[in-house]
C-alpha cells in the first residue's frame, strides 16, 4: 500500500514539474534576446518592468521577461546563469511554494529570480537565512545582481542600530536571519511612535532551509525581556544547596522533557536547609522555583553543549545552528541559575515584555516560499500550518554522491576510535574530510584524539566562529581536515579543491582595494 502511495505522489510531482517547465520554457526562449542587449539596455529593463506593473500588468505577466533579465544579469555579474531546473525552482518560489532542491543545486542563485521579480512592486522582499554568516555572504554575493539591475539591497545582522535597520528594511531586497527579523517585529510593537518602527511590512518572504525555520523551530518563542527588581542572593543559596544533592536519591531527571523534580528525600533536605515547614506552600513558591532552576542548571544544562562561558558571561549555543546567541538569555531564572553554577556575575531575573513564535511571525506574510534539501517528509505540516505545498525540483545532472549505510557501535569509545582511524586513513590519501559533531564538547574531544595521531586540522564551533569564513573556504582543499558542529551544516558551500576566490578577495581587502572591485 505504501509503495502505491509513494508512486502516486511521485507521479503528481512529475506532473507539477511539467507544468512549471512550460512556464520556465518561456523564460529560456528569451535568452538570446536578452543576451544581445548592452549593459545599459539590460539595466533599463527594471524601470520598464515597473512601468508595466503600473500600467496594469501582473507579476505573472512580466515574469518571463523579468526572469530572463535576471538570468542575464547573473551571468554578467557573478558569472553564473541559472540552469533550466533552477528557473523551474524560481517559478515554484514565485508561486508561494516550497522548492525541494538537493544539496549543491544552487538554491542561493535560484532565490534571485523571484526576489528580483517581486521587488519590482516596491513593497520589499525578505530573504531569510539561518545565520548571520549566510545572510552576509548571500547579500554581498547575490547583491551584485540586484545592484546591477538598479535595485537596493539591505542586510539585517546582530549589532545594528535602529537607523541602520530601518535603512536595510527600506531596501528593495533585505537579507537577514529569522531571529533578527522576529525580534525587530517585537521591538516595533513596543514603540510609541510609528516613526520609530524599523520594519515596513510583511509582503513576501523567501525562507532558506525552510524546514529548519518553519518546522524544527516553529514553536520556539522569541522573547523580549525587561530587567526585574528582585535580588539575586537566592540563586547563590539555591546553587550551594543543589550542589550537595545526589541523582536518584534526592532528585530525578526526565531527559526527554529536560525536566527535574525533587524526591521526598530531596524535599525533606530542602525544608531543613531553608528552615521551612512545607516547601510546597504558596508562600515558598519563589524558593521552590529557585531550587528547581538551580537543579536544572546542574543536572541538565551542560557547559560547551547548551552554553559556553566567555569573558565571565554565559552565552547560549543555538541547538539548531550551533552558533552563539549573544545577548539572548534563558527565561524563568534558568540563566541566573547557570550563572551561579559557573561562578560568574548573576544578573537580575528578567520579566517578559513581548513574545512571538516563528510560526506566528511567518504566517503574517502575504506570500511565503521556501527552499530546502529535505521538505517532502514534512509536507503535511507545511500544508496544515502554512498552506504551503512542496515540489521536488529535478537535479541539473545525475547524482554522483554515494550515500553509505550508517555504522552503529556498541560504545562511544568504539565509535570515536573508528572515526579517528577513518580520518587517519583518508587523510593519508589527501582526500579532504569534514567531520560533523553534535556540540562544542564533542568537537574538541575529537580534535584532541586526532591531534594525538598527528593529523593537522581545523575546528569550527561556536567558540571560534570568527574564523568561520576562512575555515569553510579551505575545507575542500587537498589534505584538509575540518571538525565542525552543525555551524557548518545548512547552507555552507564547501568547494572541492578549496576556494581561491576567497583568498584573493581577502588579500585585496588587506591591501585596501575598494569594495566595488572586490
Amino acid at each position: 500500500m505504501m509503495e502505491v502511495f509513494k508512486k502516486l505522489l511521485g507521479q503528481s510531482n512529475e506532473a507539477e514539474v511539467r507544468r512549471l517547465q512550460k512556464i520556465a520554457d518561456q523564460v529560456l526562449a528569451k535568452e538570446a534576446e536578452y543576451r544581445a542587449l548592452t549593459d545599459e539596455q539590460l539595466q533599463a529593463k527594471t524601470p520598464e518592468f515597473k512601468q508595466r506593473l503600473k500600467a496594469g500588468e501582473t507579476l505573472d505577466d512580466i515574469m518571463p521577461d523579468a526572469f530572463a533579465a535576471c538570468r542575464e544579469a547573473a551571468d554578467r555579474t557573478v558569472g553564473m546563469r541559472p540552469y533550466p531546473v533552477q528557473v523551474i525552482g524560481g517559478v515554484c518560489l514565485h508561486q508561494g511554494r516550497i522548492a525541494e532542491m538537493k544539496t549543491g543545486e544552487g538554491k542561493t542563485l535560484v532565490a534571485t529570480l523571484p526576489a528580483y521579480l517581486n521587488a519590482l512592486t516596491g513593497e520589499g522582499v525578505h530573504i531569510v537565512t539561518v545565520n548571520d554568516y549566510l545572510a552576509r555572504r548571500d547579500s554581498e554575493w547575490m547583491g551584485k545582481i540586484y545592484k546591477f539591475m538598479g535595485l537596493t539591497v539591505g542586510l539585517i545582522v546582530h549589532d545594528l542600530d535602529n537607523a541602520q535597520r530601518r535603512a536595510a528594511y527600506a531596501c528593495d531586497i533585505t537579507y537577514g536571519t529569522n531571529n533578527e527579523m522576529g525580534f525587530d517585529y517585537l521591538r516595533d510593537n513596543m514603540v510609541i511612535h510609528e516613526r520609530d518602527m524599523v520594519q515596513r511590512g510583511h509582503v513576501y518572504a523567501i525562507v532558506d532551509e525552510v524546514d529548519s525555520i518553519l518546522i524544527d523551530e516553529a514553536r520556539t518563542p522569541l522573547i523580549i525581556s525587561g530587567q526585574g527588581d528582585k535580588s539575586t542572593d537566592l540563586y547563590e543559596k539555591a546553587n550551594q544547596f543543589v550542589s550537595r544533592l545526589k541523582n536518584e536519591e534526592d532528585y530525578t531527571i526526565a531527559e526527554k522533557e529536560k525536566a527535574v523534580s525533587l524526591t521526598e528525600q530531596g524535599i525533606a533536605k530542602a525544608q531543613r536547609a531553608f528552615n521551612v515547614e512545607n516547601i510546597a506552600d504558596l508562600d515558598n513558591a519563589e524558593l521552590y522555583h529557585h531550587i528547581l532552576a538551580a537543579l536544572k542548571a546542574h543536572a541538565i544544562m551542560k557547559r560547551d553543549v547548551d552554553y559556553v562561558v566567555q569573558n565571565g558571561e554565559v552565552i547560549i549555543v543555538d541547538e539548531f545552528t550551533g552558533r552563539l546567541m549573544v545577548g539572548r538569555r534563558y527565561s524563568d531564572g534558568l540563566h541566573q541559575a547557570i550563572e551561579a553554577k559557573e561562578h560568574v556575575k548573576v544578573e537580575r531575573e528578567s520579566k517578559t515584555l513581548a513574545t512571538i513564535t516563528f510560526q506566528n511571525y511567518f504566517r503574517m506574510y502575504k506570500k511565503i516560499s521556501g527552499m530546502t534539501g529535505t521538505a517532502k517528509t514534512e509536507e503535511e505540516e507545511f500544508q496544515g500550518i502554512y498552506n504551503l505545498d512542496v515540489v521536488q525540483i529535478p537535479t541539473n545532472k545525475p547524482m554522483i554522491r554515494k550515500d553509505m549505510n550508517d555504522m552503529v557501535y556498541k560504545t562511544k569509545r568504539g565509535k570515536f576510535n573508528a572515526v579517528v582511524e577513518e580520518i587517519v586513513e583518508r587523510h593519508a590519501t589527501g582526500q579532504p574530510i569534514l567531520v560533523g559533531t553534535v556540540n562544542v564538547e564533542t568537537s574538541e574531544m575529537l580534535s584532541h584524539l586526532i591531534k594525538l595521531r598527528g593529523v593537522p586540522h581545523e575546528v569550527l564551533n561556536a567558540k571560534n566562529h570568527q574564523k568561520e569564513a576562512e575555515i569553510v573556504a579551505q575545507a575542500g582543499h587537498v589534505g584538509a581536515v575540518t571538525i565542525a558542529t552543525n555551524m557548518a551544516g545548512r547552507g555552507t558551500d564547501i568547494l572541492l579543491g578549496g576556494n581561491p576566490d576567497f583568498l584573493a578577495r581577502r588579500a585585496m581587502r588587506q591591501e585596501s582595494y575598494p569594495d566595488e572591485i572586490i
